[in-house]
């Protein structure tokens, strides 16, 4: 088999054995119905994807940023593993979104084209890591998460999420395995890597609120058979969690921390306000981040909106 340049032989659409992993792309959506569920409104169908879409996106980005920082050549090339994996769920959710919301928009404009205020994601993602301790600890937290979340969603009346769901599934179960290996490896071991992995998983619970509080978006679409509430995620991550933190002889954070942060759970009253939450304020859900966003999608944005329409 020949070709004119090394480009056109990377991306033929007839599998190579001398590739190990083949050399086409396919769609890993091709054949499934893409005609939204019956009773299913579009807008929310889209800001739903756009929630989930992001918080891979936005996290795809951080693990890129650790290649060259991880402590062995295996993590290396882990990290980025795992980076791509969530980049190929982020583009498969945005390209729902915008087939779900009916504006034309595209992945590459959801991507690249949104203002920081535009994303959904939550603010876990978004966070900047200072040691690779603290890396492990927000990716086991999100693993553990979207695991039950995926596994979930690939029962979703809407057959695209049902099928990212189902094809999810399986690289994230790996995703989580990785972290857990590692909390474990760190936190029982020497007293210094012991003291560090207690600091980084202190540090993220904060955050895990975010994640178990409903919007009301996923309220609507959870109603209809589509989307999955966030709340009834919390008794198989705290079960998981339970049990790694404990091989890994860490000390689980206190229940209330993880509320911190402005983060008011559903039918919980704000000590500030005294006003009961009907799951609508949740934060990164309604576009509310932290400065980090804005040097992070400088980055990730920075090619496309130079260049307007550009291919490459």
């Amino acid at each position: 088999m020949s070709f004119d340049d090394a480009y056109q032989a990377l991306t033929d659409h007839d599998d190579d054995a001398r590739w190990a992993y083949g050399t086409g792309f396919a769609d890993p959506l091709a054949g499934v119905p893409t005609a939204l569920p019956d009773g299913v409104d579009g807008a929310d169908l889209a800001a739903y994807c756009l929630m989930i879409g992001d918080d891979a996106l936005i996290l795809s980005h951080r693990l890129q940023q650790w290649v060259t920082r991880a402590p062995e050549l295996e993590d290396e090339m882990a990290i980025a593993n795992i980076g791509l994996d969530l980049l190929g769920q982020a583009r498969l959710l945005l390209t729902r979104a915008g087939e779900a919301e009916g504006t034309g928009r595209d992945e590459d404009d959801l991507a690249y084209l949104r203002d920081p205020a535009d994303f959904r994601h939550v603010r876990l993602v978004e966070r900047d890591d200072t040691d690779f301790g603290q890396l492990i600890a927000r990716l086991l937290v999100f693993s553990t998460w979207r695991l039950a979340l995926l596994d979930r969603l690939a029962t979703s009346r809407d057959p695209v999420l049902a099928a990212i769901g189902a094809k999810g599934v399986k690289e994230v179960a790996y995703h989580r395995e990785y972290a857990a290996g590692w909390a474990v490896r760190l936190g029982d071991g020497t007293e210094l890597s012991h003291r560090r992995m207690q600091d980084a998983v202190d540090a993220v619970w904060p955050l895990l609120g975010e994640l178990f509080t409903p919007h009301d978006v996923e309220v609507r679409l959870a109603a209809a058979g589509v989307a999955v509430d966030p709340a009834s995620l919390r008794p198989e991550f705290d079960t998981v969690l339970t049990e790694v933190l404990r091989a890994a002889t860490l000390d689980m954070p206190a229940a209330d921390t993880a509320e911190a942060g402005g983060i008011v759970p559903v039918g919980a009253t704000s000590p500030a306000s005294g006003a009961v939450s009907a799951g609508g304020g949740t934060g990164g859900r309604d576009g509310r981040h932290g400065d980090e966003l804005a040097a992070i999608l400088a980055e990730l944005q920075g090619l496309a909106r130079a260049t307007p329409g550009g291919v490459w």
